[in-house]
């Protein structure tokens, strides 16, 4: 895989803009999603048109995470606008992708976690796709209350910061699948989320609570919050 540009700005312009207006056969487009470079592959992931077999999913999926920043972004909206018009597409990747749809939904760039969320919702109607979904960004977002709870004031605030977004995401992914997880398990990651320091994740817990309509007696703390937007959840 190659995560290079062209030589030159001018050459990577001309190039990428000649891209653009090209016609690729499918497999050309899976030969660039695996050998291009920077802007071959983020272009050919937008052109990408169908997913129909393993390889078709895996050129997409190669490309969502561990790469730049253009491709990541370019597969995920390209995976989530195959998978809302195509029946076939999500059976595929109800079978392969929860590792890297739930890597995606803690990405550093929020437009890709949220639509890695939107193609994981597409594909929650299997319940083996959402099971172990659940169940990886159930284990990330235990890594970052783990590492936040460790956290002293000499840490370095972007430090901590990643790791409240990384929950934060977690827990909007969990808000679309509660119903997956054992009412115990929920109840945990809820209080542990009532009691952080940042108003977003209490306000992420809270719109959690009342979607499950669950849990009231931390409905019943969260209402109380010090914060308004945390507790402005409670009055829609």
């Amino acid at each position: 895989m190659n995560n290079s540009f062209y030589d030159d700005i001018d050459t990577n312009f001309e190039k990428a803009y000649k891209m653009c207006e090209e016609n690729f056969s499918h497999e050309e487009l899976i030969n660039l999603l695996k050998n291009g470079n920077i802007p071959e592959r983020q272009i050919a992931a937008m052109k990408f048109d169908n997913i129909t077999t393993i390889e078709d999913a895996n050129a997409i999926l190669s490309n969502l995470t561990g790469c730049d920043g253009k491709i990541r972004e370019a597969a995920a909206l390209t995976l989530k606008r195959i998978l809302s018009d195509s029946l076939i597409s999500r059976e595929i990747l109800s079978k392969i992708s929860f590792k890297t749809l739930a890597d995606a939904t803690i990405d550093i760039n929020g437009n890709i976690c949220r639509l890695a969320i939107d193609s994981a919702i597409l594909l929650k109607e299997s319940k083996t796709f959402s099971k172990n979904y659940v169940s990886q960004i159930l284990i990330y977002a235990k890594e970052a209350f783990d590492t936040i709870d460790k956290f002293i004031f000499r840490d370095k605030k972007y430090v901590i910061n990643k790791q409240i977004f990384k929950l934060y995401w977690c827990l909007e992914a969990l808000n679309y699948f509660y119903d997956e997880i054992s009412d115990d398990i929920l109840e945990n990651v809820l209080k542990q989320a009532s009691e952080q320091k940042e108003y977003t994740i209490r306000e992420k817990a809270a719109n959690i609570i009342i979607s499950a309509n669950k849990f009231p007696a931390l409905a019943d703390k969260l209402k109380n919050d010090e914060n308004y937007y945390v507790r402005n959840v409670f009055t829609h």
